[in-house]
């Protein structure tokens, strides 16, 4: 499989939701710093935000890939770093992981070729990482993450061990021939207060493809020659095929009261789709954006009605006309 190297910074992409999973137990006094990247990505791929985040793909049973991420300390100290894939899982519209070293099946099959390793402060260094999917792998999609952590030394913390963790997400689907559509559409806006002085915008948004989504997106405000924006989502949501999210955006901006005109442009991945809609601020309820779009099927049904008449009385019309000249020449 054709790879291309990816570098975040170099090519600007937005990280969205989260660059990486990440955890933490026991708040620590001092942070062990260390951060983690995807390296390696499909050519396929490289115009796909996602895929260059988190390690995304779509594979046939009993085939191997093997992919880089990179590891960096940037911490003032001198850290000890353990790699490992763990299990994961999509529950409540949020990608999911367990504390601790819980497994699964997708984490079963990935192979980090670097166990630990020492890293001087602001030092980087690649991890090899092997993806085996078995010739019996059943058809679907599943989820696990790839792990760098650090746990601190009982000296420094008493009788306390804290560990700080950084990962990248893996999306993996299996089956036969391609990679299955995905899609969604947003089934409408609404909006609320928010927890401070600003409102929050809403959009329903629904999975009609076969593969999870990660939404990110912006919202946009006009009011004649005034705008507003963009906002960015303000809530990483993860939705499974089949099943519908919310997706929050903050307008954390003071504006004038009164009608504007709202335009979301959501996506997951390169798939991109928008709505439009009015909003009246402030919003002091919860309320429904009104949605532009075509004529109402009210509209549909009035105009086919009239039509309908018309033709009646242009044939009704043409019949007397012509029973009218046959008369005339008799």
């Amino acid at each position: 499989m054709l790879l291309a190297s990816v570098a975040l910074v170099a090519l600007g992409v937005s990280a969205a939701p989260a660059v990486a999973v990440r955890e933490q137990r026991q708040e620590p006094a001092e942070e062990a710093a260390i951060s983690i990247r995807v390296l390696d990505i499909p050519a396929s791929r490289v115009q796909d935000p996602r895929a260059q985040v988190y390690i995304v793909d779509h594979l046939k049973p009993g085939t191997t890939i093997n992919r880089r991420v990179e590891v960096q300390n940037t911490s003032t100290e001198t850290q000890k770093i353990e790699f490992y894939s763990g299990a994961a899982s999509v529950e409540n519209n949020a990608f999911t992981v367990p504390e601790g070293r819980t497994g699964n099946e997708l984490s079963g099959w990935i192979r980090l070729k670097t166990a630990t390793m020492e890293l001087e402060p602001g030092e980087r260094r690649p991890v090899e990482v092997e993806l085996a999917v078995p010739k019996k792998a059943s058809k679907g999609e599943r989820y696990a993450a790839i792990w760098a952590q650090v746990t601190s030394a009982k000296e420094r913390t008493g009788n306390v061990t804290q560990i700080h963790r950084v990962g990248i997400r893996v999306y993996l689907d299996i089956g036969p021939g391609g990679e299955p559509p995905t899609d969604f559409r947003i089934e409408g806006l609404a909006a609320e207060p928010g927890t401070g002085e600003f409102p929050v915008v809403t959009a329903k948004v629904t999975n009609t493809g076969e593969r999870a989504l990660d939404m990110t997106g912006t919202l946009s405000l006009t009011k004649a020659a005034v705008q507003a924006g963009p906002f960015k989502v303000t809530n990483g949501v993860t939705i499974l095929p089949g099943r519908s999210g919310q997706v929050r955006i903050e307008v954390d901006q003071a504006l004038p009261a009164g009608a504007w005109d709202v335009h979301a442009k959501l996506a997951s991945g390169t798939v991109e789709r928008t709505a439009t809609g009015k909003i009246v601020l402030p919003v002091a309820a919860p309320m429904t954006v009104a949605t532009s779009g075509g004529p109402s099927w009210l509209v549909y049904t009035l105009g086919g009605i009239t039509l309908l008449v018309l033709v009646t009385l242009g044939g009704w019309y043409l019949v007397r006309r012509a029973a009218g000249a046959v008369a005339g020449r008799r």
